[in-house]
């Protein structure tokens, strides 16, 4: 069943009112509803005493009109009766400075206290559930992350580090503690990163960050292994906060889960924008099917202004379901809008719902109402089908976080600089699927692995191949630099991935704000086109077996080549050594497209998004529209469009503003 529904509180509106809920609810065509996840106090009014009645009349409510129910541990918000007597068990900040009662996700992940509290609500709700037909999944606690430097995450860490190091010896030495005199001879002298102490070391920072990130992981398996134990067979979710959110390592939080959840906000007061730029979400939803390499689920689907002291833009008629269709297109096999009704209390009253304050069915309840319609017709034919994609996009998170300790030049933002990369392929509906280290390559043409700063030997020797075997990889500047302790290695850059690169890099020139420089390419190498600006960061190649493709204008390093090409077994590897404009990105992907022959899903103007998903039940294109103005759409083929069964014949035909086809060949 493809999961269509919306996030409801219960507990925030009289009990009088919620069969007018459900029953609104079951008219715009949802079939499930998240529940819980921010209940704890009151599921556990006090400690010990569990009050599970008014639950089970709201789940018995939507049971009873055909409705499933996903239930939110609801650990992201401890109740005061835990919180206040127990002090510490509260976050410390960056600073030193631990947080106080008045929010949400202000806990430690590594107190064993609030562990023990965590295992005892999770296992009474886990029973209690366990025989309801209605539940069908749960999700762990809600958007993970923040760091923690509290007193017991430093005792954590310093077991953490003897498991990873075994000696002090080792951990010396691969620390490079010897700098500043920062040996230690006792595991209890190791420090967290606190800004107190300046500029840390990067390679103990770097080893926090992941100690912080495998905090979550193991936080989130102690719900896990108590629900598969008493609940068997129910999906276990997480709520991911996409490609942008840095402070957890993805990959390893999706492993232990049986599907991944994604909680999407175009709009809302901390990105004020006019317009929505649909390459952002895009590449949030890649990343979100990649963690598991597998169709994802929309845990969080805006459904109104996001906004907690400030109100933000209002989504724009026809926003709401157009959203909703670009992530289905990108392998989403859930969609649950947040929230039903907008709160009139707490920190949210400003982040709207379907219905507004009053309650009342407005726009946006009856777009999201059409909308239900349609994927009550289409929507089991989408579920046995997902993207098929002949470009990766490699991230990695040990990256972010060696970038977060030391960004190299002020101007630079590595999950900027990814999405400037990603966006030439979306504009040109260019497949992508977005992998870790650990991924499987054999399946791609194409890797593009931007400013892969930081690298382990298992890494590099794996790309080598995957080039030597056939493949393209694009390497863009800053690659190669440190080994996985975030040492930077003793070897001309980039390391042992020059081995497939054929080039090294002379120097690195890092420019200040409003300096820039400019590159042309090699008429014997490329088409004939004007220079690029280029900025921030300049690495200066020496080819040993490579071509100079591109050649610096300006500065010392005038003529001195900036992109090289290199043949290297089978394959082939680029190294872009510098950041470009746009301009740049699109005029490396328009020559990779037809050197490599990516397929590019019909031939139309980068003003209209196209996705593709297909297998066992078809093939369906995606056209979105995310214009205020008509785009034409030229079908080389007759169609149906499955929303509403109309029939498209080949020829030339108009896409209205915002709006969504979803064909299938005839």
């Amino acid at each position: 069943m493809f999961l269509f529904g919306v996030d409801y509180y219960p507990e925030h509106w009289p009990e009088e009112r919620w069969a007018l809920d459900v029953r609104l609810m079951v008219e715009a065509g949802f079939n499930v509803v998240r529940l819980g996840e921010f209940a704890w106090t009151k599921i556990e009014p006090c400690q010990g005493r569990f009050d599970f009645s008014w639950l089970d009349r709201a789940i018995q409510l939507f049971q009873e009109r055909g409705m499933r129910v996903i239930l939110g541990t609801p650990t992201a918000s401890p109740p005061a009766w835990l919180m206040q007597p127990n002090p510490e068990l509260f976050r410390v900040r960056e600073d030193g400075h631990r947080l106080t009662y008045g929010n949400r996700r202000e806990y430690c992940p590594n107190h064993p206290l609030y562990h023990a509290h965590t295992r005892e609500i999770v296992r009474a709700m886990a029973e209690h559930f366990a025989q309801n037909p209605a539940v069908i999944g749960w999700q762990i606690d809600n958007e993970f992350g923040d760091r923690c430097y509290c007193p017991v995450c430093r005792a954590g860490f310093q077991k953490w580090l003897q498991r990873r190091y075994s000696t002090l010896d080792e951990l010396n030495q691969r620390w490079g503690t010897i700098f500043w005199s920062h040996l230690y001879s006792d595991w209890d002298e190791i420090p967290v990163p606190l800004s107190t102490g300046n500029s840390p070391n990067p390679s103990l920072a770097l080893d926090f960050y992941r100690f912080c990130s495998n905090s979550y992981v193991e936080y989130q398996k102690i719900q896990i292994d108590l629900i598969r134990q008493i609940c068997p067979g129910t999906i276990i979710t997480h709520n991911f906060m996409g490609f942008k959110y840095e402070f957890v390592n993805y990959f390893d939080l999706a492993a232990d889960l049986d599907v991944v959840s994604y909680d999407c906000y175009p709009r809302m007061q901390w990105t004020m924008q006019a317009e929505v730029d649909p390459g952002w979400q895009a590449l949030a939803y890649d990343t979100m099917r990649g963690l598991k390499g597998k169709n994802y689920w929309m845990m969080e689907q805006q459904a109104g202004q996001g906004g907690w002291e400030q109100l933000s833009v209002m989504p724009r008629p026809g926003e709401l379901r157009l959203w909703a269709y670009q992530a289905i297109a990108h392998g989403a096999d859930a969609i649950v809008f947040f929230r039903w009704r907008t709160s009139r209390f707490g920190t949210e009253q400003y982040w709207f719902g379907l219905l507004d304050h009053h309650g009342t069915p407005g726009r946006r309840y009856a777009e999201i109402k059409r909308m239900g319609k349609e994927i009550a017709s289409a929507g089991m034919s989408l579920l046995s089908t997902t993207l098929k994609a002949e470009t990766a996009f490699l991230l990695s998170y040990d990256v972010r976080f060696a970038f977060q300790i030391q960004p190299n030049n002020p101007q630079f933002s590595y999950p900027a600089h990814f999405y400037h990369l990603y966006q030439a392929f979306h504009r040109r509906n260019i497949p992508v699927d977005v992998i870790g280290p650990d991924a499987d390559f054999s399946s791609y043409k194409l890797i593009v692995a931007p400013s892969l700063y930081l690298l382990s030997e298992h890494l590099v020797d794996r790309l080598n191949q995957f080039v030597r075997d056939g493949g393209v990889l694009v390497l863009t500047q800053r690659s190669g630099v440190k080994d996985e302790t975030n040492l930077v290695i003793d070897e001309p850059l980039p390391g042992r991935l020059g081995e497939a690169c054929g080039a090294e890099v002379v120097e690195t020139d890092s420019l200040a704000p409003g300096m820039t420089n400019s590159i042309v390419f090699e008429p014997t190498h490329w088409r004939e086109v004007p220079p690029f600006e280029v900025g921030v960061i300049c690495d200066i190649l020496k080819p040993i077996s490579a071509c100079a493709i591109a050649s610096y204008t300006q500065e010392y390093y005038a003529a001195q080549p900036a992109i090289t090409l290199n043949h290297y077994g089978k394959g082939q590897a680029i190294y872009i050594g510098t950041i470009g404009t746009a301009a740049l990105y699109d005029e490396v992907t328009s020559w990779l497209q037809q050197r490599l022959r990516l397929e590019s899903i019909l031939d139309q103007s980068s003003n209209i998004e196209i996705c593709r998903r297909q297998g066992e039940s078809g093939e369906f294109l995606f056209l979105l529209n995310h214009t205020n103005q008509p785009q034409p759409v030229n079908l080389e083929f007759d169609y149906t469009k499955t929303l509403d069964d109309q029939r498209l014949p080949a020829g030339l035909h108009s896409l209205p503003p915002k709006e969504v086809w979803v064909l299938i060949r005839e």
